[in-house]
């Protein structure tokens, strides 16, 4: 007992300045690194970005491996076999080719919608949530009214009434992509703009704003590089749920006929051209609304990774 009392006795004992020192040499944590490291606890979160990614490589790669559009009456409506994985439709060709084609451009419309979304609504928002008053009230009533729009109708509306004259003047695909796009994007950047609008609200009047206003900051240093960064977590949630709301819109509009030609294969138009055949050949929709389902519902798992990533009250 002597000889165990001594021993302890002997131990060196780390020194205040010692213990400041191992302390400040640790790396600090960033935001990043905290998120990534939420991010990858969630199992259905991690599950979806590989699915995203698969769907991603094999719509990117896949049609340099099947041809979509070679037609073989002799070959019309088979049921789904070596040859033909996904089976092929009516005049032949290889429903699996058409279903990767159609990702690229389901998944392009999706994303580049969301851009032209969440950028409207980030610089409405910021700018409604810092500057305030007047301001504030006038975008906040725009915006509840473009909000109080019925979407799908309005769609329908402008895709018949415009699809034809962009088709003419830019072609096809590039016409109604830019149509569908534009519409999407357009309409569906309020709930954005609403949620940095009360980000920013929050966040200007914490201390560091403060202190930045003292040391003589400007005012677009204070928005660009104070506020938006401390609001983008949000913004990304929005994107990533957002991008399956636009595919499910697009869809939505292909299989109304008023979205792509029949000649642009897309997920909902490969659904519009196989409805009157899903009773003797229901592969015709399986696997477009396979992909379509499997997108949709990845996306909203990355989503929900995201926001517990991001949420400020999380743990660690």
């Amino acid at each position: 007992m002597a000889e165990a009392s001594e021993s302890r006795t002997q131990q060196p004992v780390a020194s205040p300045a010692t213990e400041i020192s191992s302390l400040a040499s640790k790396k600090p944590r960033s935001l990043w690194s905290d998120a990534w490291r939420t991010f990858r606890r969630h199992r259905l979160a991690l599950l979806g970005t590989f699915v995203i990614v698969t769907l991603l490589l094999v719509t990117a790669i896949g049609p340099f491996f099947r041809e979509m559009s070679a037609i073989d009456f002799t070959s019309s409506t088979q049921a789904p076999s070596l040859s033909h994985p996904f089976g092929t439709d009516d005049l032949g060709r290889d429903i699996m080719a058409r279903v990767f084609w159609g990702g690229r451009v389901s998944l392009s419309v999706g994303v580049v919608a969301v851009v032209i979304a969440i950028s409207l609504g980030t610089l409405i928002g910021a700018v409604s949530g810092f500057f305030g008053g007047f301001m504030d009230s006038a975008l906040m009533r725009f915006t509840d009214m473009a909000i109080s729009l019925p979407i799908l109708p309005l769609l329908l509306l402008c895709s018949y009434l415009f699809r034809d004259s962009l088709t003419a003047r830019f072609g096809t695909p590039l016409g109604p992509f830019i149509l569908v796009v534009g519409l999407i994007g357009v309409l569906s950047w309020m709930p954005v703009a609403r949620l940095v609008r009360a980000s920013f609200l929050s966040v200007k009047e914490k201390e560091f704003i403060e202190a930045a206003y003292c040391i003589g900051a400007s005012r677009s240093s204070i928005i660009f590089r104070h506020i938006l960064p401390n609001t983008i977590g949000p913004v990304i949630v929005a994107a990533t749920i957002g991008i399956g709301s636009a595919i499910i819109t697009e869809s939505s509009l292909s299989f109304l006929g008023l979205g792509f030609p029949p000649d642009t294969p897309t997920w909902g138009r490969l659904l519009f051209d196989g409805r009157n055949y899903m009773d003797f050949a229901s592969w015709f929709v399986i696997f477009p609304g396979l992909a379509i389902f499997l997108s949709v519902l990845s996306i909203n798992y990355i989503g929900d990774g995201l926001r517990d990533a991001f949420d400020p009250r999380r743990t660690m």
